[in-house]
Parts: C-alpha cells; structure tokens; sequence
C-alpha cells in the first residue's frame, strides 16, 4: 500500500525503501510497532509508530496508507488512534510525523488527530514539507 500511494505521487526515497524493506530491524526491533487494519482477515490500512532517539519526540507516525477502496471509510483515523493510544500507553508524551501539503485528506485527518505544524527540523524525505506534532 505504501509503495502504491508513495509512487503515485512522488518517488520512493532511501528512507522508505529501508523502512518498507526491513520492518523488522528499522520499526520493530527498535521499539516501535506496526498497525494493520483488516477487513474480512485482508489488510486494508497500515500505519507503523517509529521510536525516536530525539530529545522532544518519542515516536514518529509514518508510513500510513489505505487501499483506495477504503478511503473515507475512517480507517485512517482508526489507525490513527490506534497508533497514538499505544504510544501514550508506552508513556510518550508526544509523537512527531512528516507529510506532504498536496495530500490534503491526509493532513486534514493529522489535525483531526491533535497533531499542529511545527517548525522544528529538517526532513530527510525530499518530498516532506510540513512537520507535525501531537502532544499526548
């Protein structure tokens, strides 16, 4: 889902291909987790909550897709809860995501969620140009 959405509206970069490649050893075996939404048993949504070693950020939301025949359904804000439930039940305080202005669905359901702009840093992804942020 992920390379799906990514490639439809801008290129893959280094840092998904690491990311979407080794889950395990980027997300998991870090201390972060990855979310699955399904229907009927097949996955429909995915959402993945990256531990940071930052000083202000505990987690960064990343790697949210849903398959285009479930969009608007709110699975994205059921991931979206989910993700952020289980961060504050790791004692997060707050949580960090990069996302693009031209995905304006998305960044409506960011705000939905709690999460603000910030201005904080600089992103790794080219295509990234609004940071946010959710205090828990």
């Amino acid at each position: 889902m992920n390379v799906e959405w990514i490639s439809r509206y801008f290129v893959m970069e280094p840092p998904d291909y690491k990311a979407l490649d080794y889950p395990e050893e980027y997300i998991l075996d870090k201390g972060g987790n990855i979310f699955v939404a399904l229907s009927q048993d097949h996955p429909v949504g995915v959402c993945a909550m990256v531990k940071m070693n930052d000083p202000v950020y505990q987690y960064e939301l990343a790697k949210m897709a849903v398959s285009p025949l479930f969009q608007g359904k709110k699975i994205g804000f059921s991931l979206g809860n989910a993700c952020l439930d289980w961060a504050r039940d790791q004692g997060a305080i707050k949580v960090y995501l990069e996302s693009n202005r031209i995905l304006e669905p998305a960044i409506q359901l960011y705000k939905k969620l709690g999460f603000i702009e910030v201005y904080k840093r600089k992103s790794p992804y080219a295509r990234a140009d609004i940071l946010m942020e959710c205090t828990l």
